[in-house]
């Protein structure tokens, strides 16, 4: 199976296409939640595949996402846990086909798969992600985010990228550095949860493919963030200009504030050679073709 090449050189969307208070920020007010992802793939780019995490779509399902995105979006699916985090992946080399073969019908709309390694899987595990990766079909482009703490130790790093190197896959970066930029009233129970949730993983921008994958655990108070989406704008622009394909993705403990983290570093990025406007710039609410039962 050969996939479309992409032409842009950078995709920018959230970790869900729906969320109930993005109703008049990404969404017209009153969208009906049936409606959330084509409105949603008509204003950002891409969005992390979250829910292929919990549970694998059905036929009929993926179907229906190809049917309500244009050809021009992209979904980037985490693995789902029954194959991550279930045990050696050795193991799950059927369970992994089965998977991508569902998504295959996606086509050209598929970004990046990634598989999310649990928080005590270790450099010690080495061989098993090897074997794993060795069977990867590479038709299909694939990110790895690590947990553990000695994957970001020289020794273990180095091990790391050397592996993604030889199969010519991504390593996923994530940023939690936003949620130590002080406190917000209002939301320090928002904050607390994210913290708890989301690793303590230090930032080492590091590529290991054609593409990166960001996940930016933005502040809720976005203002607070402009010094590092100028960071992030200043290295993505450097990326692209190398011929690195960014797939860039916004997560907020308060979730109604994501878009508006997608436009302010959009915003950062306009006129970068390789950075499509941001379909969501041009979107009409009032012409939009909404549910009606």
């Amino acid at each position: 199976m050969t996939l479309a090449t992409d032409h842009p050189r950078f995709y920018l969307g959230c970790a869900v296409w729906a969320h109930a208070s993005w109703s008049g920020v990404l969404f017209p007010r009153g969208s009906r939640s049936a409606d959330y992802l084509r409105l949603y793939s008509r204003r950002l780019t891409t969005v992390e595949g979250n829910t292929t995490f919990y549970a694998i779509p059905s036929a009929e399902t993926v179907q229906r996402w190809v049917d309500e995105t244009p050809p021009s979006f992209r979904f980037c699916f985490k693995l789902p846990r029954d194959i991550s985090h279930q045990g050696p992946l050795a193991g799950r080399r059927r369970e992994t086909d089965a998977f991508v073969q569902r998504m295959a019908p996606l086509g050209e709309r598929l970004g990046p798969f990634f598989l999310q390694l649990p928080p005590g899987y270790s450099p010690h595990q080495m061989n098993d992600l090897a074997s794993w990766l060795s069977a990867w079909n590479p038709a299909y482009r694939l990110a790895v985010e690590v947990r553990h703490p000695e994957w970001y130790a020289p020794q273990g790093e180095a091990a790391l990228m050397a592996l993604l190197e030889e199969h010519g896959i991504g390593r996923v970066l994530m940023d939690v550095r936003p949620l130590d930029l002080g406190p917000l009233p209002g939301a320090e129970e928002d904050l607390r949860r994210a913290r708890d949730n989301k690793p303590d993983v230090p930032l080492h921008p590091l590529r290991s493919a054609s593409f990166a994958l960001v996940r930016y655990i933005g502040h809720p108070d976005v203002g607070r963030n402009d010094p590092l989406l100028d960071e992030w704008a200043a290295r993505v622009r450097a990326w692209i200009a190398e011929g690195t394909t960014v797939f860039f993705f916004m997560h907020c403990p308060v979730e109604r504030e994501s878009p508006l983290l997608c436009r302010a570093l959009q915003r950062r990025l306009d006129g970068t050679p390789g950075v499509p406007p941001l379909p969501w710039e041009s979107a009409r609410d009032d012409s939009e073709q909404l549910t009606l039962f």
